[in-house]
């Protein structure tokens, strides 16, 4: 068998309601391998096209309209006059809603005469999981349909979706639905076709959010290409938002499209934690939905444990060809975001969620940082290890399976110690402390513990290379710092755990040539042996990343250097229209005049998106 690949998706075209997206090219056609209606795990067609008298539209235009719609705009020279200038023009304007997708086709002529033609548009039915598609093994699911005329049912076992038209009719030709739309238009008028689908998966575990969020900032007086990414951020938030179905008052952020439309720990605490100055009640929410999940039990095959907050939650379990990779459904595979989950909680109650709210998540707290605790207690160090040989190698937020490598580009062997989880780790139960006062409790024992976890992270994890000196990016199974260069220790700023001089010796590197792209902060050193400017964790650059960055130097008085990386993350943002991707290349500014794509990328992206908060706050001072 051919050997699967992974979709591109720098060049696809998205319009999204989470938890339904629908992927094109830019003339709105759905040929690539990417392409199709998604909904949930599911993607429910993976072909759309148009031809009008056998002849495709000639694309001229795609224009976005926000998250849910997108407009495309094409000429049709096959039933045009022949003069030079295009005078019969394909208007397509396609919507997004929750388990819906909505198209108006407007055909617009000047021609000097009436024409009459026939418009076919093709839907080809997949039913191929999610899963399935991204490892480039997608095959379509057996299918039935029910046809009558301006309808058409499909269905593939207990999910279907609906055919429906304005005008025309629907049938079936070569295992797709074809409709068939004759029009007449005159001089100066227009015909207009509407058509939609609208899909049904019984066994989906997620919904779309209640209501629309709303969410605005001020942006005046700041920089324009900050005002824009700032205003395209939101609305892709917002299109993001999800909640489960047994409390649908409570949403959270899904990670991103196409891959993660559904909850994920880190993802959905670190955007709710950046997303914090605009709305603290998604941090709420988002944290409530996490402590209804919150370990119980000691699972080797999940991962859980007592007070261990999940990575991810899917329907089914969720298997990566070619990888030897099979997560279960609820999965707990993930060093740090249990901690992720104490920082957020102080910070949403520091920011002002109600007390009463704040004291109803106490005994999840006190669970959590027991968790902390003793995953820490055997050797002093949060670290991570597969229990069971077929979940995630590499369980921080830099989890494929090389990103933890030595300068000489060796790969570290676990258990692994990373970084910034000592960091997360002290900031919570330091921070903690301070919550648990207030409650009533003594928060002392946490205080100390920071104190002793701070020594020990002091006295093992740094290292002296020709680039300087800064914290290792983990311990290995050794106990040995493994000394590559990498942008974790920019995650350690601000959290309490270095002090001040350090602190700003590690910005100093950061800001460096060889960490800041001048698109933003490496994820590896570019002196490293094991770097290469597209290598997902070993030299591309992530906005989210860049960003924590930013606000941790923010954090320790480092304004100067911050705004090297807010800079460089706005030239970024700029190439990229304003809906940042989940990374891109690590090449330099020096290099190329516009950031060039990691072609897989996720996009939007939760944290990618919010990391326009984060910089706009560091942008007004806060």
């Amino acid at each position: 068998m051919t050997p699967g690949r992974q979709p591109f998706l720098h060049d696809a075209v998205i319009a999204l309601h989470a938890p339904t997206q629908a992927w094109s090219r830019p003339d709105g056609a759905m040929t690539a391998p990417i392409d199709g209606l998604f909904h949930g795990d599911r993607r429910f067609a993976r072909g759309l096209r148009i031809e009008v008298e056998d002849e495709a539209p000639e694309a001229i235009a795609t224009s976005g309209r926000g998250a849910r719609t997108v407009g495309f705009d094409a000429v049709l020279r096959g039933v045009d006059d022949p003069s030079p200038d295009p005078h019969l023009r394909l208007g397509r304007e396609r919507t997004v809603g929750d388990g819906t997708l909505a198209e108006a086709l407007t055909v617009a002529s000047v021609v000097d005469r009436e024409v009459a033609a026939v418009l076919r548009l093709v839907v080809e039915p997949d039913f191929a999981p999610l899963q399935e598609v991204k490892s480039g093994h997608g095959r379509a699911a057996a299918w039935t349909a029910d046809v009558d005329g301006a309808s058409a049912v499909v269905a593939s076992g207990d999910a279907s979706f609906a055919l429906s038209t304005d005008a025309g009719t629907w049938s079936i030709e070569n295992g797709s639905l074809v409709l068939e739309w004759p029009f007449t238009v005159g001089p100066g008028e227009t015909a207009v076709l509407h058509w939609g689908m609208r899909v049904s998966d019984p066994g989906l575990v997620v919904q779309a959010a209640a209501h629309r969020a709303g969410w605005a900032v001020d942006t005046t007086g700041v920089d324009g290409r900050l005002a824009r990414w700032a205003a395209t951020a939101l609305d892709d938030l917002d299109a993001l938002r999800l909640a489960f179905p047994e409390h649908p008052e409570d949403d959270f952020l899904a990670a991103g499209a196409p891959w993660f439309f559904t909850l994920f720990g880190r993802d959905s605490l670190w955007a709710a934690r950046m997303m914090l100055p605009v709305d603290v009640n998604i941090a709420a929410s988002t944290l409530r939905v996490l402590a209804r999940l919150q370990g119980k039990a000691d699972n080797a095959e999940t991962e859980e444990e007592p007070g261990k907050i999940a990575h991810e939650l899917r329907a089914t379990a969720f298997r990566m060809p070619g990888e030897d990779i099979t997560l279960p459904p609820l999965y707990y595979g993930t060093v740090d975001a249990t901690a992720l989950w104490v920082c957020l909680l102080v910070d949403a109650w520091r920011a002002g969620m109600p007390r009463e709210e704040v004291a109803e998540l106490v005994p999840n707290l006190r669970a959590a940082l027991q968790w902390i605790a003793v995953a820490a207690a055997k050797d002093g160090f949060l670290s991570y290890f597969d229990r069971n040989g077929k979940g995630l190698s590499n369980q921080g937020w830099k989890d494929s399976g090389d990103s933890i490598q030595w300068r000489d580009g060796r790969l570290a062997k676990g258990p692994i110690a990373l970084c910034e989880a000592q960091g997360y780790a002290h900031e919570a139960a330091a921070g903690a402390a301070d919550l648990l006062d207030a409650f009533g409790d003594d928060g002392d024992q946490w205080r100390g513990w920071a104190a002793r976890l701070r020594e020990r992270f002091n006295e093992r994890f740094w290292v002296e290379t020709p680039e300087g000196r800064y914290p290792a990016i983990a311990l290995d199974r050794d106990g040995q710092a493994v000394d590559t260069l990498t942008s974790n220790i920019g995650h350690l700023l601000g959290t309490g755990i270095v002090d001040a001089a350090d602190e700003a010796a590690i910005a100093r590197l950061l800001v460096g040539e060889s960490m800041s792209s001048g698109y933003g902060v490496r994820t590896m050193s570019s002196g490293a042996a094991g770097f290469w400017p597209l290598s997902y964790h070993g030299g591309a650059v992530w906005a989210h990343d860049s960003a924590i960055i930013a606000h941790g130097m923010a954090r320790a008085g480092l304004r100067e250097e911050a705004a090297v990386v807010v800079e460089g993350l706005l030239h970024a943002a700029e190439g990229f229209g304003f809906r940042m991707p989940e990374l891109h290349a690590g090449f330099s500014r020096a290099e190329r005049d516009r950031p060039v794509p990691y072609p897989a990328a996720c996009r939007p992206q939760a944290w990618s998106a919010t990391a326009a908060i984060t910089c706009l706050q560091i942008a007004r001072g806060a």
